[in-house]
């Protein structure tokens, strides 16, 4: 973990209160790993107090870039933020997705995605291409309607098979993308089970955790939760997860990423 003041490159709104933003900070940019975040101070003055975590959704060369969606005051403040000013942030911070090895016996990689929880799993699949450009990715994004339908080219630039679901039904499947998971999933008993990568709104990851339970396959989970100080001291973003009776869990120190199997869903 690093402290930086990183200078913004460019912060561009993609539509719909979603912003896509990108820092020079070589010193995160070479440690960095999907699925871990960098906290970000929004504000010089004391209003906002907390800093505000966003997951690492690119590493390219010495930028890095966040995916944000307007939400609070401090969003609004960093979706105000120009190129060429700097921000104080923290990061890497956080445990990432553990990526397969070489020699997993995996049929297929899935990435799922709700909203913007989207951000993760680019910077997931780039680097499961890099490292293992034989597996086949299929990635599913989810979201409210087709307007806010997040990263779709991205992913198909990389080579990845996608599918969408809107739950109002404007664009590809109508319902949940937890539902089109579902039917995604190969029904042949004899191939490998796919693993399983997924990132949004809690319920979803619920479902989806559901789904890894019924089917018997890997599944990791990152979750979106408030965090304070980022960095496992506050014990303010505590999960429950199953031990000998259950224990709890920080999700910035000890997460973000989790086995959807050591979960206890409320």
């Amino acid at each position: 973990m690093v402290q930086v003041d990183a200078k913004i490159l460019e912060n561009r709104e993609l539509g719909s209160q979603r912003y896509k933003m990108a820092l020079s900070a070589p010193q995160i940019g070479c440690q960095a790993k999907p699925g871990q975040f960098i906290h970000v101070r929004v504000s010089k003055g004391f209003l906002p107090l907390l800093r505000r975590p966003f997951s690492v959704h690119r590493v390219q060369g010495q930028k890095i870039e966040i995916l944000y969606k307007v939400v609070g005051k401090g969003t609004e403040i960093l979706s105000r933020k120009k190129g060429g000013e700097y921000l104080d942030i923290l990061g890497p911070l956080g445990k990432g997705y553990q990526l397969p090895s070489a020699t997993s016996k995996i049929s297929d990689i899935i990435l799922v995605a709700g909203g913007t929880g989207v951000a993760s799993l680019l910077f997931l699949a780039e680097s499961i291409s890099v490292a293992n450009p034989e597996l086949s990715i299929l990635v599913l994004v989810g979201a409210k309607n087709r307007e806010e339908l997040l990263c779709e080219g991205d992913f198909r630039r990389l080579g990845c098979r996608v599918e969408v679901a809107t739950e109002n039904g404007t664009r590809g499947y109508k319902g949940l993308v937890s539902e089109l998971l579902e039917k995604c999933l190969p029904l042949s008993g004899d191939r490998p089970k796919p693993i399983v990568f997924a990132c949004g709104p809690s319920e979803m990851l619920k479902m989806i955790g559901k789904i890894s339970r019924k089917h018997r396959f890997p599944c990791q989970v990152s979750l979106e939760e408030r965090l304070a100080c980022g960095v496992g001291a506050c014990l303010g973003c505590v999960v429950k997860t199953k031990g000998s009776t259950y224990t709890y869990k920080r999700v910035c120190k000890d997460g973000p990423v989790f086995d959807a199997g050591e979960l206890i869903w409320e």
